[in-house]
Parts: C-alpha cells; structure tokens; sequence
C-alpha cells in the first residue's frame, strides 16, 4: 500500500515538474552530462529524488521557498543522512540557480562525478 502511494507520488511530481526541474531536465536527461545516465523523481526508500544518477550514486535535490521553513529543513536533513548512509552523495540547489546561473550548477554537478573515488 505504502509503496503504491509513493510511486503515484512520484509520478504525479514527474508529471508536475516546478520551471527549475524542467530546465534542468532538459539539460540532464539523454546523458547530455559527459554521458551520465540521470533519472528523475526516482524512489529510494521512502524518499523520492528530483533527479538521480545511479552509476555516480549522485541525488540532486532543487530547493525553493518550501525548503526555507524550519519543519522542511528538518525533513531535508533527516532525507540527506538517509541517503548518505546508503553511499549517495546529496548535491542540493535552490532553484534560483537552475534559472541564473545553469553553467556553473552543471559544473559543480560534473566536479562530483566520482566522489567516491576521489574520497580514497
């Protein structure tokens, strides 16, 4: 039961993408990244992540207004040390970067490819 709840959840989110999360769609989806496969709203346990990169265990995570209020922070944090502990990196960004400054979000996007090698 929960886990159809979730993948209505993260379909319905697919199909309702803010602005930010369709230009950034844009620019990942098809390995348009140095041939990095991404998924979006992808489950992984009970979460659901904006965009994933399984082959970098990478989560992206755009943050806007919602993410300023303190119960968002908490649930943000406790979502981030679940992934963490699971061995994916969290990149979060507000989504005032995606719309700004795209270049520089997809740079530090691709300086993270191979975190886990470069962390030995």
């Amino acid at each position: 039961m929960l886990k159809s709840r979730i993948e209505y959840n993260a379909r319905k989110l697919r199909n309702n993408m803010t602005p930010a999360e369709v230009i950034l769609w844009k620019m990942l989806k098809g390995k348009q990244l140095d041939n990095r496969k991404f998924r979006r709203q992808q489950i992984i346990g009970y979460y659901i992540i904006d965009f994933y990169c399984p082959s970098e265990h990478l989560a992206i995570e755009l943050d806007g207004p919602i993410h300023n209020t303190t119960k968002a922070k908490q649930s943000d944090m406790k979502r981030d040390a679940y992934l963490i502990e699971h061995g994916i990196k969290v990149l979060r960004f507000k989504n005032g970067m995606v719309l700004k400054d795209p270049d520089t979000l997809l740079n530090k996007i691709r300086n993270s490819f191979d975190w886990k090698t470069k962390a030995q």
